[in-house]
């Protein structure tokens, strides 16, 4: 393959990537909304163990050339974003908007 082949392949990766995260957004804002109504916290150090943990072993079952902490360092940053969309959903009804027929399912306001 070309560098411009492969280029091309990264790039449709990205967006594979964005659709899998927007997709895992979805849920945090679910999960948001569910820990609201149950009354629990945001933060579950226990789960967020759970998954660091269980990407570590995933990456190292498939043969990633990443490193586990890499993965790691990856998911903390999108479990760092899926708990401030469920600190959002729970402290700012009305922040978010879940209309996804203008495109912007989800979406938290920055306002």
């Amino acid at each position: 393959m070309t560098i411009d082949e492969l280029r091309q392949q990264i790039d449709q990766l990205d967006e594979r990537l964005v659709e899998l995260l927007s997709e895992r957004a979805h849920c945090a804002l679910e999960i948001g909304r569910l820990k609201q109504s149950l009354g629990l916290e945001v933060y579950q150090p226990d789960r967020e163990a759970e998954v660091l943990h269980h990407v570590r072993t995933h990456g190292k079952h498939t043969g990633s050339p990443l490193e586990g902490d890499a993965i790691v360092r990856v998911f903390e940053r999108i479990i760092d974003e899926a708990r401030r969309i469920e600190r959002a959903t729970a402290h700012k009804p009305g922040r978010l908007r879940g209309d996804a027929t203008a495109g912007q399912a989800g979406k938290v306001e920055d306002r």
